[in-house]
């Protein structure tokens, strides 16, 4: 009887982690693409294709929705950056795709979302309260996970910059490409500063202990 009662019970469990899943992806979606205004619970729960009150139920409110969707997609594409800078033996080939893919991270459909939140945040003072230690976590891991992927050493206050400046260059990217396609001028940039990053982060010293 336990056993038949585990069994209707993983199945469950497994029906409520795909919803869920779901209502995460679709909210990153539409904050994408429609805004915040086009971002409500019953919106994202119809593009889900799971009722409101399942929504609901699962995100009782719409800021638990919204945040609960940005760090799902933000961990998710964190573990994905570590996956691949880790197939790849080290040298200027491996420096190239870490920043790569930084940039690929602001330039995708999680940094449109984000910023979607940040302004409804500059007049929500509830929101705001609520995104801010998120967004100071998401720079702490981005960071981190940075450093992760050069194999450098973020006790070195020259590295712990050159990073954070490669962030913040990225970022700086994703906005210019929110309005117009700037990927060619992109392209461009990102290989010189892969050049250049690489180049300095070798005379810093980080090259010993890189993998």
């Amino acid at each position: 009887m336990t056993g038949r009662r585990s069994e209707v019970r993983e199945p469950q469990q497994d029906r409520s982690r795909a919803t869920r899943q779901r209502l995460l992806e679709s909210t990153i979606e539409l904050l994408a693409v429609h805004g915040w205004a086009g971002s409500t619970v019953a919106e994202v729960a119809e593009h889900a294709g799971v009722s409101r009150g399942a929504a609901q139920h699962h995100y009782p409110t719409r800021e638990d929705l919204i945040t609960g969707a940005l760090e799902y997609m933000f961990d998710g594409r964190m573990t994905e950056l570590r996956g691949g800078a880790a197939e790849i033996g080290a040298g200027p080939s491996r420096t190239l795709h870490v920043v790569q893919g930084v940039v690929d991270h602001f330039t995708g459909n999680l940094f449109k979302a984000a910023l979607q939140v940040w302004t409804a945040a500059a007049a929500d003072e509830q929101l705001r309260a609520r995104i801010v230690p998120l967004e100071a976590k998401f720079g702490r891991h981005a960071h981190r996970t940075t450093i992760e992927m050069l194999g450098a050493d973020d006790a070195d206050p020259v590295v712990h910059t050159l990073v954070q400046a490669t962030l913040d260059m990225a970022r700086g990217l994703g906005l210019a490409d929110v309005l117009t396609d700037d990927s060619a001028r992109r392209e461009r940039i990102v290989r010189q500063w892969a050049d250049t990053l690489h180049t300095a982060l070798d005379s810093a010293g980080a090259g010993r202990s890189r993998p």
